[in-house]
């Protein structure tokens, strides 16, 4: 049995932002599956002219494949939207339009309609300015889908031998990551991490490098005891049941080459001590995964750049490195009848 190409729902983020115009763009770059833009279709077309680059769009139907050719042509699940955009000017009316997209994207993938979600960048901001309580898609899409817990991972790009970077806190304070970080949350985490690089990655018994949260990963107890009393228990337990989990170590030699080598993923105890190092090697191509949701959801690794807005002075390659690695993704999963 031929595999069918994968149908991704691209949503288009907040509007005001580079989202349209990475959008629009994409009707120029042929890919290896379906994409569907969710998005307004009005406010599309008048990106596209400001851009001064061709957009035809085409009305999405469930019932008809449709390739991606890269010729101009996007298929657009069309939203409606409340307020006139202006590129670069926020404007709290529009927040509902953004979160409705995400619903449609979310719903489409739990229902098997969409294979994977990609989805461009949202503004924190203004969603919460419109007096609707948002800390970010992670944290939206994981109430959308009833997911306990998530992870985030950042991925540097969509090879196979790509770093990826997992954490085990997301957006807290320095202060409150000590006590965030728990022997139940740390196991969660852990398992959430490995039974996704098994299973949406297809990584046969993936190696963990794990970052101690002490400078010298605590060096004995002597600069902190998280690692002696959370950590390394956590880490020992879940060896005995096979994993292959590396330290806790030292986060200044843990991405040194000798040690990503052969990992397959590096989980880092908060934010700031991964993803530095991961944006360093791949910024403007690196692609954040949201594991431990029933659904595959790729994004950019960059925020709505308001002021670039409508200029044309972007680059689309994390749009592009999330979209394919959602195909990957959506092509490790087996297809009955093969």
């Amino acid at each position: 049995m031929t595999r069918p190409l994968p149908r991704i729902a691209v949503t288009a983020g907040e509007p005001a932002g580079i989202g349209p115009d990475l959008c629009v763009m994409l009707a120029h770059q042929p890919l290896d599956a379906e994409l569907v833009v969710v998005a307004n279709t009005e406010m599309l077309q008048a990106r596209a002219k400001s851009l001064n680059l061709t957009l035809n769009t085409v009305a999405y139907d469930a019932n008809i494949n449709q390739a991606h050719t890269g010729n101009g042509y996007l298929t657009v699940l069309d939203q409606a939207i409340n307020a006139p955009v202006v590129a670069g000017q926020l404007n709290t009316s529009n927040s509902d339009y953004v979160l409705e997209t995400l619903k449609k994207a979310t719903l489409g993938c739990i229902k098997g309609e969409f294979n994977a979600m990609v989805t461009a960048p949202v503004h924190k901001g203004i969603i919460n300015d419109a007096g609707i309580a948002f800390s970010g898609h992670t944290e939206f899409l994981a109430e959308l889908t009833n997911t306990a817990q998530v992870v985030m991972m950042l991925v540097a790009g969509n090879q196979s031998d790509s770093m990826r970077v997992a954490l085990a806190t997301t957006h807290l304070a320095l202060k409150d990551v000590p006590r965030a970080i728990t022997r139940k949350s740390l196991e969660t985490t852990i398992r959430i991490l490995h039974y996704d690089l098994v299973n949406k990655f297809g990584i046969q018994n993936p190696r963990i490098l794990v970052a101690g949260l002490n400078p010298h990963a605590g060096e004995d107890g002597y600069l902190g005891r998280e690692e002696i009393e959370v950590i390394n228990p956590v880490l020992t337990n879940l060896r005995e049941e096979g994993m292959n989990l590396i330290g806790a170590l030292p986060a200044d030699t843990l991405f040194a080459k000798h040690h990503l080598k052969n990992a397959d993923a590096v989980l880092a105890m908060y934010h700031d001590q991964g993803l530095p190092v991961l944006k360093h090697a791949s910024f403007g191509e690196g692609v954040n995964v949201t594991l431990g949701l029933p659904i595959i959801r790729t994004s950019v690794d960059h925020g709505t750049a308001l002021n670039l807005a409508g200029t044309g002075n972007i680059e689309i390659g994390s749009l592009l490195a999330a979209i394919q690695l959602a195909i990957q993704l959506s092509n490790n999963k087996p297809l009955l009848g093969l």
